[in-house]
């Protein structure tokens, strides 16, 4: 196991950490996790070198804390940096800040937590945290121990990240990136800002849920292949990511046994800035397979928001590009879900406002309907 160290803190943290968002289910059922199955795969992790555990107070529809707690029993709380999250949006009061932390801790079976983070913070959730006093309940969690170090998860614009970072004495965030998430949201900038401040950065979704991994396209695969390397899809991605200095850690949810085991052997040498430009050059051949099965140029600017029929236009060409590039099966089941609440694409009347303020001059009426027959077929 490679470790690296942690920001400007005084200790290592491995390459690659356990993030216990999607543990084995019984009956597909999330709140039913396969206790058994994974704690075993929890403590063979920390047997094999991984000494950085995730979790968070709605994972697993809450059950995630209370399984963490039992795997971290017998002498395993003491091998690992553990880290959960506030549920920011359950905080009415400043009491509630009181009230949740000793709840989580209570589920946990510990007395503190390594990482205490405000979880999945935006600009709205940020504003409304500082006017109810957390970053002065932080100093007083800090101070009677029951947090190390004060923290935040993030999903929302540059801007309000770097506005975040230069807030606090934050001590690590946690920000989404990946080959194909380089400029989202915080993106390398933000990877390089945080870093450059000594905070270390924790990487969540580097398989952007899988679909850089699992039912990868022939196209894809074929210049991995090309590349004359053994390495999996999930390794390029990983590997990829631990090519920064600046990242401390990648979180990886591991549903089975056979991707823990193939997630530490891909740790075992993650040393930054050790891919040759050939590899980059590979990832980046990739990027572009990716980017060529978009569906729909769309950018997400919402500037055709909001529809008089209540028609959800980018979440709906989001959910048609991932369709496409990924081959995955998850945008039409959501889409199922946007046909239930009548935001679908056949509530479109044709009336034409989106089009005349889309900046990409899109023929967003004729989009729709391929994006409805495709998320229908």
């Amino acid at each position: 196991m490679e470790y690296r160290k942690c920001g400007s803190l005084d200790f290592t943290v491995s390459a690659l950490g356990f993030g216990c968002m999607r543990m084995p289910t019984i009956d597909d059922n999330p709140a039913n996790i396969n206790e058994a199955k994974a704690i075993e795969q929890i403590r063979y992790a920390i047997d094999h070198g991984v000494n950085y555990v995730d979790t968070a107070y709605p994972y697993h529809q809450e059950q995630s804390e209370v399984l963490v707690g039992k795997a971290l029993q017998d002498g395993y709380r003491e091998k690992v940096k553990l880290a959960t999250k506030l549920p920011v949006w359950m905080v009415k009061e400043y009491a509630d800040f009181d009230r949740l932390l000793n709840e989580q801790l209570a589920k946990l079976q510990t007395d503190y937590v390594d990482f205490y983070l405000l979880h999945a913070l935006s600009k709205d959730r940020w504003h409304q945290m500082k006017e109810l006093g957390v970053l002065e309940w932080f100093d007083s969690a800090v101070a009677d121990g029951r947090i190390k170090h004060p923290s935040f998860s993030f999903h929302d614009t540059l801007d309000v990240f770097k506005e975040i970072v230069d807030a606090y004495d934050w001590h690590m965030c946690q920000i989404q990136f990946n080959y194909m998430d380089e400029d989202y949201q915080a993106g390398l900038e933000g990877l390089k800002y945080a870093g450059s401040k000594g905070i270390a950065v924790v990487v969540m979704e580097p398989l952007r849920g899988g679909k850089l991994a699992k039912n990868v396209p022939t196209d894809v695969k074929a210049a991995f292949d090309a590349s004359g390397i053994e390495r999996t899809p999930a390794a390029w991605a990983l590997r990829w990511i631990w090519n920064f200095p600046e990242v401390a850690t990648v979180l990886s949810g591991m549903g089975t046994m056979e991707e823990v085991k193939e997630n530490i052997a891909s740790a075992a040498d993650a040393k930054p800035e050790s891919m040759t430009s050939e590899e980059l050059a590979v990832i980046e051949q990739v990027k572009e397979i990716y980017q060529r099965r978009i569906a729909v140029n769309c950018t997400e600017c919402a500037y055709c928001q909001p529809c008089p029929s209540d028609v959800k236009i980018p979440q709906i060409f989001k959910m048609h590009n991932e369709l496409s590039m990924y081959e995955i099966d998850d945008p039409k089941r959501g889409y199922k879900g946007m046909i239930g609440s009548s935001e679908d694409a056949s509530k479109c009347v044709e009336c034409g406002q989106c089009e005349a303020v889309c900046p990409q001059n899109l023929a967003i009426i004729e989009e729709l309907k391929r994006a409805h027959e495709v998320l229908t077929a």
